[in-house]
Parts: structure tokens; sequence; C-alpha cells
């Protein structure tokens, strides 16, 4: 029902999004609004996984970060529709260590920075 050309194809379609305090929500709405784009949000979620699971099931259109965007069309058996290079969601690691010293620990860091900063 909602064909034609990303972003257009979301005007006027039902969207799934994170909860409204979240800066990753506020950069992608500004991003459709420049676009000339209203969805109609059906829900918001403190939950990515609860958001992708209704998203699946039908409830609306959902953003995901282009990291796991393959892992998660896989997952939930979805196709991409488009990407958002200029909206960005940041991630934290906090540790008490000045210095990651742990192995198991440290594998799971280094892992993760060779995960996020891998092109696409």
């Amino acid at each position: 029902a909602h064909r034609g050309k990303f972003p257009r194809c979301l005007d006027g379609a039902p969207l799934v999004l994170p909860r409204e305090e979240t800066a990753w929500r506020r950069g992608l709405l500004a991003w459709l609004e420049a676009r000339g784009v209203t969805p109609v949000i059906r829900g918001e979620f403190d939950d990515t996984a609860l958001m992708k699971a209704f998203g699946h099931a039908g409830t609306g259109f959902f953003f995901a970060p282009s990291v796991t965007a393959d892992e998660v069309c896989a997952q939930y058996a979805l196709k991409e529709v488009g990407e958002v290079m200029e909206v960005r969601q940041e991630l934290y690691a906090i540790s008490v260590e000045r210095r990651i010293t742990h192995p198991a620990v440290r594998a799971i860091t280094e892992h993760a920075r060779g995960e996020l900063l891998r092109p696409r």
C-alpha cells in the first residue's frame, strides 16, 4: 500500500518509534519533517525489541540502526525500504576502569568496535 520512492513512501504510513525523550527519535522526526513526510505514529516504545516485534506484526514501519539492518531483516523476515545516513544513534560503553583489563570484556569491546565501525 505504501509504494514509491523512500522516504515519500512513508508519508501517511503507519510508523512505530522509540519513546519521545530519545535524541534518535527527535532526529528521525526532524529528518522526516525536512522532507515533507508526515507518517502516522502508531506506537512508542522504550524497548527496541518490542518495537521490532510490533513492526514485524504489521503495526507500522520502523527505523533500525544500519549496523543491525541485515540482522533485523533476517530475524523478522522484513525488507529494508531505505536508509537514513543523516541521523545517528549514539551508544556509550561506560566502565569504572580506565583501561579494560578483563579478557572477556576486552574481547566484547573489540568486537563491538569492529561491528559498529565497519562500513555497510
